[in-house]
C-alpha cells in the first residue's frame, strides 16, 4: 500500500528512537480519508475496512514501514521542559505524494513509546474524532494543516478521569519537526546536530535558502514568515489553537497538535476555551505574541550554528525575530481585507477592519456568520444589524468605503464568499458528535465531516450547521485528552 522512503530514519539515532507498534487485537474502521490516500498514490486495491483497521490502528505493520517516536523538548505553558518527545505518536515512515511532496504517515494513539514518560501512550475517541474534524476543516478551510487519513476503534479501554474508548488517527504532515526539536539539541549543546537537523529542514522545507550566503539565518528568516501567515489565516476564522507551545509549532508552517482546540463564535478576543489554560497565555488575542515568544526560542537554539560569537548570533538573530510583527501584521490585514471585499489598499483600512471588530465584541455578534452576511451585500447585513447598533453604526463607514472600490458588487461578494465561511468546526457540534459516538452512533460525526468538507458552499440540508450554539448548547472548556 506504501510506497515509504524514510528519510528522518536516516538521521543519527539521536534523533528518534525506534519502536515496535503493538496493536489491538480487535481494531474497528470508524472513517478512512479515500480522497487523501489518492492524493498520497496510496493502493488501497481490494482492502476491507477491516484490513484498514488494522493497518491504521498499529496491528499490522506495513512493508517498508522504520517506526520511530521523535525526539524533541518544548516549552510548555513558558516553562522549559528538555527532553519530551512522542509520548502517544509513532512515525510509520514517510511517502512522496503525487505532487512529489513528501508527507509523513504517523499514528497517533498507538501506545506507549520511549517518550511516554508514565504515561500509556494511547489515545481516546473524543479527542480522536475532534483531530479529524478540525484538521479537514482547517484543510478545505484552505489553512495549512496537518491531515487525518483515517480513524480507528481500537475495541480496548483508555482511563482518563473515566473509563472511554479507545482510538488511534493516522496524521499526515509535511513533517511532525517543531520547534522543540531545535531546542532538544540546543539543551545538550549539540551543535552538530544542531547543523545536521537544520540542513534536512532547508533540504526538505525550505531548498530555496541552501545555496544562500547565510542558510541557518535565512531558515530562521523563511520559519518565521511561515508562522506570520499561519497564524493570521488563525485569526481570520476565529480559531483558538488552545496550547501554543514549543513542541506544537511546526517548522513546516501547518497547524499541528488539535489537543484543545476550538473556533470562537461570539467574537471575544479574550476567549479561551483550554481547560489547562486558567490565565489565558494561549487566548485568541495573544496567539500573535505567542507565535513570536516561540520563534524567539527557536532563535535563541539555533545561534551557536549562525556566527562562531555568540553576541554577533544575537546581532543577526534579533532583527530576525522582530520582523515577525511587520510580517504577520501584513498578512493580517491582506486576510481582512479579503474577507471585507476590499481589493484597493487604503491608509485608514486597518482602522475600519477594528471597528468593525469593536463592533461585534460590543453587540455580541458571531464572528464567522457576521462575515458572511457582510458577503451576501448591504440588504443582507442590514438584516442581520437590525438588532445590533454598533454593528448598524460601522456599517455606514463601511459603505462608505466600499465607494471607493472599482469592483461591482457581485463580483465582490463572489469573492467574499470564498473566503468567508457557512461552516466552522463549531464546538457545540463537535460536543455533540462526539457524545453521540461515545453511545455508539457515529452518525453525527459522519455528518459533521461532510458538511466541513465544503465550509464556503451554503449547503440547504445542512443549514442548521451554520448557527452558533444555543445558551444550553455552549461548550466552555476543551480539553488534551493525554
Amino acid at each position: 500500500m506504501f510506497s515509504f522512503d524514510n528519510s528522518y530514519a536516516r538521521l543519527p539515532d539521536t534523533f528518534f528512537s525506534r519502536m515496535d507498534v503493538s496493536g489491538p487485537n480487535s481494531p474497528t474502521l470508524i472513517k478512512f480519508n479515500e480522497t487523501l490516500a489518492l492524493e498520497l498514490g496510496l493502493n488501497v486495491g481490494n482492502s476491507t475496512d477491516q484490513d484498514l483497521a488494522a493497518l491504521f490502528s498499529g496491528s499490522v505493520k506495513p512493508e517498508g514501514a522504520d517506526p520511530l517516536a521523535m525526539a524533541y523538548a518544548g516549552h510548555q505553558f513558558g516553562n522549559f521542559v528538555p527532553q519530551l518527545g512522542d509520548g502517544r505518536a509513532v512515525l510509520l515512515g514517510e511517502v512522496i505524494d503525487r505532487s512529489d511532496q513528501r508527507r509523513d504517515i504517523q499514528l497517533k494513539g498507538a501506545g506507549e513509546t520511549f517518550y511516554s514518560r508514565g504515561g500509556d501512550g494511547r489515545a481516546a475517541l473524543g479527542p480522536v474524532l475532534r483531530e479529524y474534524c478540525v484538521s479537514e476543516a482547517m484543510y478545505a478551510l484552505g489553512i495549512p494543516s496537518t491531515r487525518a487519513l483515517a480513524a480507528v476503534l481500537t475495541g480496548e479501554p483508555v482511563y482518563r478521569e473515566q473509563t472511554l474508548p479507545g482510538a488511534v488517527v493516522t496524521r499526515v504532515a509535511s513533517s511532525h519537526i517543531r520547534v522543540g526539536t531545535f531546542q532538544f539539541f540546543a539543551a545538550r549543546q549539540d551543535a552538530d546536530a544542531l547543523r545536521q537537523l537544520s540542513d534536512y529542514v532547508i533540504q526538505r522545507h525550505y531548498p530555496e535558502v541552501a545555496d544562500t550566503p547565510q542558510p541557518y539565518l535565512n531558515l530562521l528568516k523563511a520559519i518565521i514568515d511561515r508562522q506570520a501567515y499561519l497564524v493570521a489565516r488563525w485569526m481570520q476564522v476565529g480559531f483558538i489553537h488552545g496550547v501554543m507551545n514549543t513542541d506544537n509549532m511546526s517548522v513546516a508552517g501547518e497547524t499541528i497538535d488539535f489537543g484543545p482546540c476550538a473556533f470562537m463564535d461570539q467574537y471575544d478576543p479574550t476567549t479561551v476555551y483550554s481547560a489547562i489554560d486558567s490565565g489565558g497565555r494561549y487566548a485568541y488575542q495573544n496567539q500573535p505574541g505567542i507565535a513570536q515568544w516561540n520563534l524567539a526560542r527557536l532563535a535563541e537554539a539555533l545561534l551557536p550554528i549562525l556566527a562562531d560569537d555568540i553576541d554577533e548570533a544575537v546581532a543577526l538573530a534579533n532583527p530576525v525575530v522582530v520582523g515577525f510583527a511587520p510580517a504577520y501584521q501584513a498578512y493580517w490585514l491582506d486576510g481582512f481585507r479579503q474577507k471585507l471585499g476590499l481589493m484597493t489598499e487604503r491608509d485608514d483600512d486597518r482602522s475600519l477592519i477594528e471597528q468593525g471588530l469593536q463592533a461585534m465584541f460590543d453587540d455580541q455578534a458571531d464572528f464567522t456568520l457576521s462575515f458572511r452576511a457582510l458577503s451576501a451585500g448591504s440588504s443582507a447585513f442590514a438584516a442581520f444589524t437590525s438588532e445590533r447598533p454598533a454593528l448598524t453604526e460601522w456599517a455606514a463607514l463601511y459603505q462608505a468605503r466600499l465607494a471607493l472600490e472599482p469592483e461591482i458588487d457581485l463580483v465582490r461578494r463572489e469573492k467574499m464568499e470564498s473566503v468567508n465561511p457557512v461552516y466552522i468546526p463549531r464546538n457545540h457540534r463537535i460536543e455533540q458528535a462526539i457524545q453521540a459516538a461515545l453511545g455508539g452512533d457515529l452518525s453525527l460525526f459522519h455528518k459533521l465531516v461532510d458538511v466541513l468538507a465544503h465550509p464556503y458552499e451554503a449547503q440547504t440540508e445542512y443549514a442548521d450547521y451554520q448557527a452558533p450554539p444555543r445558551t444550553d448548547e455552549r461548550v466552555l472548556q476543551t480539553f488534551c485528552g493525554t
